[in-house]
């Protein structure tokens, strides 16, 4: 099986957020970066799928030099190659354009399964993995709990509401959005590490792809952090009057009724 990983590069969780002097974005100089949370579950599904039925794993990301930190985490852990599409303003990019780019690089490989997590913990979109299947032409299905593949057809677990799960068949080749948990991560060994010198990890810019840069379809106009306020409000009259302006407040202005 040829098996395709997308793989986004976040702030680790632990980083301090500053933004920028435009306050378009955070200040990305101040931060530390890690492997997207649900990518590596999908990207640990890929290998245990290479394990047991042969074939390669080729992981795909899009981002600034910076990016290649993360990639090469993913060979170390078993990835057999890579695609690095240099993009640096990457943040500026939605959903579509995010998908249009990888769509191009993939669509060159040809492909049997293309996973990727479910969403990107710093925008939580969800809309990368369906645009990129729409785009490819190729069925998908989302929150991903456990994947089965039998004689070049996938049986895979979705996770729905309220502790419910559905059984989906589906042809190959395909694209599925794997939720965090599907198993546990394996960590990076000492041999991986050295092993990623001699994998290829290939970089393509969006000309190359054949992709002319074009307006993102949403614009970010400012990014803020909330401003605090306190208010204190006396109530007045008997407690029978206090508590039936307290349910209206509750109502009208705070709207938890």
């Amino acid at each position: 099986m040829k098996i395709i990983v997308c793989v986004k590069q976040v702030p680790a969780k632990d980083s301090t957020l500053r933004l920028s002097e435009d306050s378009s974005w955070i200040r990305d100089t101040d931060l530390s970066f890690e492997m997207n949370e649900p990518d590596a579950y999908a990207l640990e599904s890929g290998l245990l799928l290479k394990e047991k039925h042969g074939g390669e794993v080729i992981i795909v990301s899009i981002g600034p030099v910076r990016v290649q930190q993360t990639i090469r985490e993913a060979l170390a852990k078993g990835a057999d190659r890579a695609i690095h599409i240099v993009e640096e303003r990457i943040s500026h990019l939605d959903s579509f354009g995010v998908a249009r780019l990888m769509a191009e690089a993939i669509r060159k490989e040809g492909f049997d399964l293309i996973l990727s997590g479910l969403q990107s913990d710093d925008m939580c979109f969800g809309q990368t993995g369906v645009i990129l299947a729409e785009l490819l032409c190729v069925p998908h299905a989302t929150i991903i709990m456990e994947v089965q593949v039998e004689q070049g057809t996938l049986k895979v677990k979705r996770e729905l509401e309220a502790g419910w799960f559905q059984w989906v068949e589906m042809p190959l080749p395909a694209l599925l959005t794997i939720q965090s948990g599907i198993s546990r991560l394996r960590y990076t060994t000492l041999m991986g590490i050295k092993k990623v010198k001699s994998k290829e990890l290939r970089q393509v810019t969006a000309a190359e792809l054949g992709i002319a840069p074009a307006a993102s379809g949403q614009k970010l106009h400012r990014v803020y952090v909330p401003v605090k306020t306190k208010k204190t409000e006396l109530l007045e009259g008997s407690p029978k009057e206090a508590a039936a302006k307290l349910v209206e407040k509750l109502r009208h202005d705070v709207r938890v009724l």
